[in-house]
């Protein structure tokens, strides 16, 4: 018997140890660790097929050294969070982080990672409620985070991965309006300029919408933990616009320097929040293959578009992932001893929040220790 109390001891102090009390995610949907390590590849800026003004996006993104290259891209996740919290994904150094899911797309992915668990019954991107629970609706239930957690995204598909019906979660993804809460006259705008403002896709809103929404909601309601997912970079890419692809992630970082700062300057938020970044697949690695992702199966059967490409996307597993925070180590750009894997992600997040996993979904990845002071 004193086994046992002294092991059950020991597993609240571990999850104890790291508890903070607030955690956003943010993923940037589809942007390759190649541009995020590399920075901006030369092929393709002077490929007329996919950049209108090849020397314009030279004078923006291009440089002879690839630490300036990537920080041209990506300035505070390389000046800020690689300084002071940590950065995995960059293969080159033995920094490696990939997919578990088997199609190399976007549900299976966002599911994956907020459920801990890849899914491969979700086999497309088709608006189909998730059946697994994810980690928001299971905080949600809990009357100690107010019920107030909440999903922002881009794409009209997040209220399926999050089960909007069962879970219950403050969603707001595609091109709806901000809704149920007190809206300022800024908000009250920015719903009219969503309907004025073309967006490029049929179902995804441009970015800036999704987090001028986040963030506004954020002030003002407190969440504990919330979720912001940024598209632009995918669809981009899938259009062949290079240029456009780039200057999306350079203004999805530029929203998240944005997100700490408000984070610092807000009460309740400061000194007690983590920033999670990461995303939900990867891309190819050529100049032939980098507007695409798919695994083998994937081209196989949903994506019978690529058949082209009859061994999948290579690599399109391939992932990155960043955090800053307390309870983050300071470590920089972490080498791994294994590959980690994207279903880490909801027990990493559960276990800063003093959260045992495994109450969650015993079957979820394991978090990832080496990130954690």
């Amino acid at each position: 018997m004193l086994k046992i109390v002294l092991s059950c001891l020991l597993l609240i102090t571990c999850f104890s140890s790291y508890a903070v009390k607030n955690v956003i995610i943010v993923t940037l949907d589809g942007f390759r660790w190649q541009e995020v390590f590399h920075g901006a590849d030369l092929k393709i800026i002077e490929s007329k097929k996919f950049v209108e003004n090849s020397a314009e996006l030279k004078k923006q993104f291009w440089a002879d050294s690839q630490q300036q290259r990537r920080e041209l891209i990506m300035p505070f996740l390389w000046q800020t969070i690689v300084k002071k919290g940590v950065l995995i994904g960059n293969r080159d150094i033995g920094s490696n982080m990939s997919v578990s899911n088997e199609w190399y797309f976007s549900y299976p992915g966002y599911s994956e990672i907020f459920t801990g668990i890849a899914d491969n019954r979700i086999n497309s991107n088709e608006k189909k409620l998730n059946s697994n629970v994810t980690f928001l609706e299971w905080l949600n239930n809990q009357p100690k985070y107010g019920h107030k957690l909440a999903a922002f995204g881009s794409w009209d598909v997040f209220p399926y991965i999050f089960n909007r019906p069962r879970s219950h979660l403050y969603i707001n993804a595609g091109f709806e309006p901000a809704s149920g809460y007190k809206l300022s006259s800024s908000i009250k705008l920015l719903n009219q300029l969503q309907t004025e403002i073309p967006s490029p896709w049929e179902n995804v809103r441009l970015d800036s919408f999704t987090y001028r929404f986040a963030k506004d909601y954020l002030l003002k309601k407190k969440p504990r933990v919330m979720s912001i997912s940024l598209g632009e970079t995918d669809d981009f890419a899938h259009d062949g616009h290079y240029d456009q692809y780039l200057r999306s992630a350079r203004r999805s970082d530029q929203f998240i320097g944005d997100l700490w700062q408000t984070i610092q300057h807000t009460a309740g938020y400061k000194n007690n929040t983590v920033l999670v970044i990461t995303t939900d697949h990867g891309r190819g690695s050529s100049i032939a293959d980098w507007q695409h992702h798919a695994s083998a199966l994937a081209v196989k059967t949903y994506m019978k578009n690529l058949t082209t490409f009859p061994n999948g996307i290579v690599g399109s597993n391939h992932i990155w992932f960043a955090a800053i925070g307390p309870g983050i180590a300071n470590k920089g750009q972490l080498k791994t001893s294994i590959e980690l894997k994207q279903n880490q992600i909801a027990a990493t997040v559960l276990t800063l929040l003093g959260e045992n996993p495994h109450a969650f979904n015993p079957k979820a990845g394991k978090a990832i220790t080496e990130i954690l002071q």
